[in-house]
């Protein structure tokens, strides 16, 4: 398994392209697997058999580990499986292999989960996890017949020979489950649990507030406008609203660098470079992906690199390392393209500040020689960490961004 920058400790495999036996090629796909955000596809980097497969699909996989053996045909596999080293430790609570089924030998090494009820671990072997998982069986109610009360493939079969539906997870369907429920029971992926943690953790652990302005956007509309009408004779990126206020943001950052800060409890870490978190929403859920040394690029080539992570970020190889929050010294979040009027972000820890971009909505203003006209506003919220940064710096922060935006360089430098 291979390792993914220093944050990744394990991998789960999501399927296998290949099985035992198989011939592969060089350059083969073998498996794919995800990390907590992202997903990837592993290559045959030899030709040869697929001589042995150590682990199933759904199984975690320690980085590094051997996932699985090509050689020559009849050429023994044994010595490559991530066991060996344990093969000659004796554990008291192992069952007889008397009693255990040849099929389910294979799969003696068991597993921990968490039970969707109770939170409870629940111990099980690979094999029986895949099992109920493919029947949308819950672990939590299931009594295991392995050692230690550990759930075993025969009883995942006793379970669904016999029509049992208490423990029955329903799919996600709007048919009610068997026994006459009126809800949906629907667990929480993976990635579902880490951002509800990292939630909760933020609003716990911080003192977040959250300043509102709307920053006039006549000047970057007619400047999207502008690259519209070049666009359709000449090779001009497609530069979007989002890409101008996420310079400006920069721009306001290189003048007030207090707010490009992590706070470290009796410390600030003020960056001398932005490196700047961009929110995505994928089909997986939410990523933010960090734009290293955001400062040096100009609106063109800033527009080009957002674009970059974002499509890494939907197809799921982004660098597992760019999408830690400590990666990013601000970060930005623009609910606008769903007619969002005002949100409040939350903070990514140990960052002190987000950047929430809103729709841009029309407000009566003056425009000039006492007439009262219409003008396009495009709301900003900064959400701030108050034990690091005053209200005061932060509004002078956020008025800047305005300033930025209302004045911006129709260039395209």
């Amino acid at each position: 398994m291979p390792r993914l920058g220093q944050s990744v400790e394990s991998c789960i495999i999501t399927k296998w392209f290949k099985k035992k036996g198989d011939v592969v090629q060089e350059g083969d796909v073998l498996f794919s697997y995800e990390t907590d955000k992202a997903s990837f596809e592993e290559t045959a980097q030899n030709a040869g058999i697929l001589l042995d497969i150590f682990y199933n699909e759904g199984d975690e996989v320690p980085v590094l580990t051997n996932v699985a053996v090509i050689g020559k045909k009849g050429e023994p596999a044994d010595a490559f499986h991530p066991d060996k080293t344990k093969s000659d430790e004796k554990s008291p609570e192992v069952e007889p292999s008397e009693n255990i089924p040849a099929e389910e030998k294979k799969y003696e090494k068991d597993t921990e989960v968490s039970a969707p009820v109770n939170d409870s671990v629940v111990r099980i072997s690979p094999r029986a996890r895949n099992m109920a998982l493919s029947h949308d069986l819950s672990f939590s109610s299931i009594k295991g017949s392995g050692p230690n009360g550990r759930i075993i493939a025969r009883d995942i079969e006793k379970i669904i020979a016999s029509g049992i539906t208490e423990t029955v997870v329903q799919k996600k369907t709007d048919t009610p489950v068997a026994g006459g429920h009126d809800y949906t029971v629907v667990p929480l992926t993976h990635l579902r649990k880490l951002i509800s943690a990292a939630m909760y953790s933020s609003l716990q652990n911080s003192a977040q507030l959250t300043h509102h302005l709307g920053a006039d956007a006549r000047r970057i509309l007619k400047l999207r406008e502008k690259i519209k009408n070049e666009r359709e004779t000449g090779n001009l990126p497609n530069i979007t609203i989002n890409d101008m206020v996420c310079f400006a943001i920069i721009k306001a950052l290189v003048k007030m660098p207090a707010i490009n800060s992590h706070f470290a409890g009796d410390k600030i870490k003020i960056f001398n470079k932005i490196h700047l978190g961009v929110a995505v929403d994928t089909e997986r859920g939410l990523l933010v992906p960090v734009l290293k040394d955001a400062d040096d690029y100009s609106l063109r080539g800033l527009s080009v690199q957002l674009k970059a992570l974002s499509e890494k970020c939907r197809k799921g190889n982004i660098e597992p390392d760019l999408l830690q929050s400590d990666a990013a010294s601000f970060t930005v979040t623009n609910l606008g393209s769903y007619g969002i009027e005002l949100f409040t972000p939350v903070l990514n820890l140990p960052q002190t500040g987000i950047m929430g971009v809103n729709t841009i909505t029309y407000r009566p203003a003056d425009i000039g020689e006492g007439v009262i006209g219409m003008v396009p506003y495009i709301g900003l919220s900064l959400t701030y960490d108050h034990r690091a940064i005053d209200g005061a710096p932060a509004s002078v922060f956020l008025k800047e961004v305005k300033l930025q935006i209302e004045n911006f360089d129709e260039s395209l430098d």
